[in-house]
């Protein structure tokens, strides 16, 4: 089995990969309930993975990292008929992210680059700027779903984690965007 950082897809096939089980949790959880959702958004996930590796036949680390703990937290929430499974699940894979950046970032490593080091080519230094802002970042986004799980009703908390979080991240990918085009490295390849 291969793992990658960049699976070769079309824009709409990864699209739909990606945002697929967020889509299926939202719906099913409005039309059945947060365990009806937990479970839809289980076998969304599952699916989405199969049809990455089907259509590529490489498996990117962050989204199977992801499904493994949608798998574990989603089997606990249906098996003990407990929602604080699936909330605290958010909260334990953005505190895992964030301190594996983190941690790499304080020993001189880059797990960010190895991401995402096949399709972008950066300066060392603007890898480990990366790393600590996404870092801290993934830690904002932990607390932020702890508050939010905590303090409202668990539709409130699902409306947040489908369309909540993901905007949150897409602004905070576009706000580093100008500081990854200022430290790109210009492909060093003769012209033919």
């Amino acid at each position: 089995m291969s793992f990658t950082a960049s699976p070769k897809l079309g824009q709409g096939a990864k699209l739909l990969i990606e945002l697929g089980p967020l889509v299926a949790f939202f719906a099913a959880n409005w039309l059945g309930g947060i365990f009806w959702g937990t479970g839809v958004f289980m076998a969304a996930t599952a699916a989405a993975l199969a049809a990455s590796w089907a259509l590529t036949r490489k498996l990117a680390m962050v989204p199977l990292v992801s499904a493994v703990f949608v798998a574990v937290f989603g089997a606990l929430t249906l098996w003990l008929h407990s929602d604080l499974f699936i909330k605290v699940k958010v909260t334990l894979v953005n505190v895992l992210f964030g301190a594996v950046l983190l941690g790499g970032a304080a020993m001189g490593r880059s797990y960010l680059k190895l991401i995402m080091g096949e399709a972008v080519k950066l300066e060392e230094r603007a890898w480990h700027t990366l790393s600590v802002r996404w870092g801290v970042f993934f830690l904002v986004l932990a607390a932020l779903n702890e508050i939010v799980w905590r303090n409202f009703p668990t539709d409130q908390w699902v409306n947040f984690k489908v369309f909540g979080l993901l905007p949150i991240t897409l602004v905070f990918a576009l706000a580093n965007a100008p500081y990854m085009a200022k430290h790109t490295i210009e492909d060093e390849s003769p012209p033919p």
